[in-house]
């Protein structure tokens, strides 16, 4: 399967892989939920606030496969559909080859959706993606006793809900995994790169007044990808 990478961007069609994003995710960040392609197309929502502090960081590369990430080296995956063998391996080896990763994983999506379960369009609702989580030296775990409502993670200062945690896995492969507080967040260096990885994605929900959420969106943007 070929790799599609649109460039959301005004800046060029051909971007400097130091400065693009690569955005790879099933939550409606680059296009609004429509039932067709028109009515996406002739939407007048306002675009997610999440895609305006992306652009304003470089050019934005939507991507609908991780085999081909030569393109950039900076990434965004946020609560993806489960990835085929090929793509993890792919995902691997371009992090360890120098990437930087901002991976946003929730095992239980709390955001509403226009679409019903079963529609592919659905954003996925259970992240799954053991398998790179293990290389890396991680696993996902998620607490169903835990209190449904929102709340604020005080250790990373964070909007959550339903969160998962983050633990270590035996058996990573040059990867060295700082976990912080409650196992929200992962700050992994992996052979020559690294990921932040989040095991929750209320933070990237819509809102109308997403102010505190996009200053926190701003910091962790800034950890996984320093300038």
């Amino acid at each position: 399967m070929g790799a599609v990478v649109w460039a959301i961007s005004t800046r060029g069609a051909d971007p400097d892989r130091n400065t693009s994003i690569g955005l790879f995710t099933s939550l409606p960040i680059l296009w609004s939920e429509e039932q067709s392609v028109s009515a996406m197309l002739s939407s007048t929502a306002p675009p997610h606030w999440a895609r305006n502090v992306l652009e304003r960081r470089g050019t934005l590369l939507a991507l609908d496969t991780l085999l081909d990430l030569s393109r950039t080296r900076r990434l965004v995956i946020a609560q993806p559909r489960p990835l085929m063998p090929e793509e993890n391996v792919a995902l691997d080896n371009w992090v360890r080859g120098g990437g930087k990763l901002l991976l946003f994983a929730d095992p239980m999506l709390t955001r509403e959706s226009a679409f019903p379960l079963g529609d592919r369009r659905r954003p996925q609702d259970i992240a799954l993606i053991s398998p790179i989580l293990r290389r890396w030296g991680l696993q996902l775990r998620f607490d169903d006793s835990q209190p449904a409502a929102s709340r604020e993670n005080t250790g990373e200062g964070l909007s959550v809900a339903l969160p998962g945690v983050l633990e270590a896995f035996p058996g990573g492969v040059e990867a060295r995994c700082q976990i912080g507080p409650e196992g929200l967040v992962a700050r992994c260096k992996i052979a020559k790169g690294q990921a932040l990885i989040v095991a929750d994605a209320a933070l990237l929900e819509a809102d109308a007044a997403p102010a505190g959420k996009r200053t926190q969106f701003e910091a962790l943007l800034d950890q996984a990808f320093p300038r």
